[in-house]
């Protein structure tokens, strides 16, 4: 979806049992918290909002 959406390069990395957490370079722009995953929509606007800032 992200790449998709913005043509940006992605990559799944495998983190900690029950870690969800969405980086753009060094910083990390959504994450699970809780027992609560972030929403799609709240995913790419957050990558978008990144991306902007580089």
């Amino acid at each position: 979806m992200i790449k998709s959406e913005t043509g940006a390069h992605t990559a799944l990395v495998e983190g900690a049992r029950g870690e969800f957490s969405v980086w753009v370079g060094d910083e990390r722009v959504a994450e699970k918290t809780g027992d609560l995953f972030p929403t799609d929509q709240d995913v790419l606007a957050a990558v978008r909002r990144a991306l902007v800032r580089r």
